[in-house]
């Protein structure tokens, strides 16, 4: 029998938001492969389904486009990607290296665009095309102290995802989800302890973080044939953004 379920790759899909998102499709019935560097620590595995890992070094763009040829050749398509991987250690400017701000910028912005750039090789001869999401950043739509070359590569990957939707359409759709502040295993080292996480989710309107699963879920909607008409957009998922900080300085009460 074949197996008609869609294909899906997250790239870093071992931990965090990336773990996440590969649950909500394995929980959405989805073949879901994911990539990084280093296999997980443990299994990503939902409603009875284990994601499989392939090893993938998303910065190398030859190895990029063998690796989605492999996963259609083994499963026979590729119905969506999701660009997840990425992320930077706080540093400032000028305590920074240039080499490290380029990496940096390497890693979340080059590497999408040579995982897309592979995908769409196998998504383009699909008759039914394929989708791309890019996991963006509020920190690409205002000024990113402390992480200025992840902010600006950010802010590329949304003006490249709109470029592809234009260019690739009407094969493939292309989205990006920007997100806000997150809760995964490593948000300690963004905010602090849990009263530093807590006081930090109180800047957010829904009063808490994002959790990965709520990202998984705007993939999932994204990839889906309820999105069939949803091409170039950007989904803010931020929990209704942050307060102006003026409102917490002013002296009228808000």
């Amino acid at each position: 029998m074949t197996d008609t379920r869609q294909v899906v790759v997250v790239t870093g899909g071992t931990r965090g938001v990336g773990a996440g998102i590969a649950r909500s499709f394995l929980a959405a019935g989805a073949r879901v492969v994911i990539c990084a560097r280093r296999p997980p620590d443990t299994v990503v595995e939902e409603a009875g389904e284990d994601a499989e890992f392939r090893p993938l070094d998303l910065r190398d763009a030859e190895a990029a486009r063998v690796f989605f040829a492999e996963v259609a050749a083994e499963h026979g398509r590729v119905d969506c990607l999701v660009n997840n991987a990425g992320g930077t250690p706080f540093g400032l400017l000028d305590a920074s290296s240039p080499a490290r701000q380029a990496k940096i910028i390497e890693l979340n912005l080059l590497a999408p665009l040579y995982a897309s750039l592979g995908a769409y090789e196998v998504m383009r001869h699909q008759q039914d095309g394929g989708c791309i999401t890019m996991i963006g950043s509020v920190s690409g739509t205002r000024p990113s102290p402390g992480s200025a070359a992840y902010g600006a590569a950010k802010a590329g990957l949304e003006n490249l995802a709109g470029t592809m939707a234009v260019e690739w359409a009407p094969a493939v759709r292309v989205n990006t989800v920007v997100l806000g502040l997150a809760r995964t295993e490593s948000a300690a080292l963004h905010y602090g302890d849990e009263e530093g996480i807590a006081q930090v989710a109180r800047t957010v309107p829904l009063g808490r973080l994002a959790d990965p699963s709520d990202v998984g879920d705007a993939c999932v909607f994204l990839a889906s044939d309820r999105a069939r008409y949803i091409s170039g957009a950007a989904l803010r998922l931020h929990g209704g953004g942050e307060r102006p900080a003026f409102l917490a300085a002013a002296s009228v009460n808000h």
